[in-house]
């Protein structure tokens, strides 16, 4: 049975400390072991060819502030936003390396603060995005149709959680700080349950996996890695057998 956002609410207030805990097992669906995944849908999105024709301009939105959406911790559902200003601490990092990725991949990029082809700052709507592409990349050959067709139309981040807090009665988490370095931003297509895609995920999948737990979820994966390749310890009520020649040897 699925449980409502009230029961999900009372269990959290008896088992959590403090409102300025982070939630635990966060993720974007209901299954454990989605991924902590938010996405946007592309706001004034816009590809722009540079008076360079080598290069398009990528302007959008990777996050939207102030606006909720649902995600899931240990205890079950909750309403999520990020706060405006939430991302002026790390944007003002002079060592900030974000890229720009498609489907929050980390081998395909098209984009990148440290070369300058990737600018973010925060704005009344939220984490505006400014991207200088080059054409003749595969991944951007491959995306730029896509985007202009209206076939991709979303957004997300990858970030950590530096500081935030639930309301009093437990049902909303607002993100008041978070960490971008060495996050990202992605240009995705729906979010996938990594729950129902079985054999078929990929190392690169997987590693994302590991990468979006948290620190509780990944303690608890950990102990049962461990507790799974830990030999078993020898048995205490095991007997030495003795053989009719060890009795012939203590005779002789």
């Amino acid at each position: 049975m699925t449980i409502t956002m009230r029961a999900a609410a009372e269990a959290r207030s008896a088992r959590v400390a403090a409102l300025a805990d982070r939630p635990s097992q966060r993720r974007c669906a209901e299954e454990p072991g989605s991924l902590p995944r938010v996405s946007a849908r592309l706001q004034g999105l816009e590809l722009r060819a540079k008076a360079d024709p080598a290069t398009v301009e990528f302007d959008g939105y990777a996050s939207v502030t102030n606006h909720p959406y649902e995600m899931w911790d240990a205890f079950g559902p909750y309403t999520e936003q990020v706060t405006a200003g939430a991302f002026t601490k790390t944007l003002a990092r002079a060592d900030l390396d974000v890229p720009l990725v498609l489907q929050h991949m980390d081998l395909r990029r098209i984009a990148r603060t440290t070369n300058g082809t990737l600018t973010l700052t925060e704005d009344t709507t939220g984490l505006h995005t400014l991207a200088i592409l080059d054409p003749t990349d595969e991944d951007v050959r491959y995306i730029l149709p896509k985007l202009r067709s209206g076939l991709l139309d979303e957004m997300s981040f990858k970030f950590r959680i530096e500081s935030g807090s639930w309301s009093p009665d437990w049902t909303e988490y607002h993100i008041d700080q978070v960490d971008l370095h060495r996050g990202d931003v992605a240009i995705v297509g729906y979010g996938a349950n990594p729950a129902t895609a079985g054999a078929g995920l990929r190392a690169v999948d997987l590693d994302e996996m590991i990468r979006a737990l948290d620190d509780d979820r990944a303690r608890e994966v950990l102990d049962s890695l461990r507790a799974r390749f830990t030999p078993a310890a020898p048995s205490l009520t095991a007997r030495a057998v003795i053989t009719d020649d060890d009795v012939r040897l203590r005779l002789a």
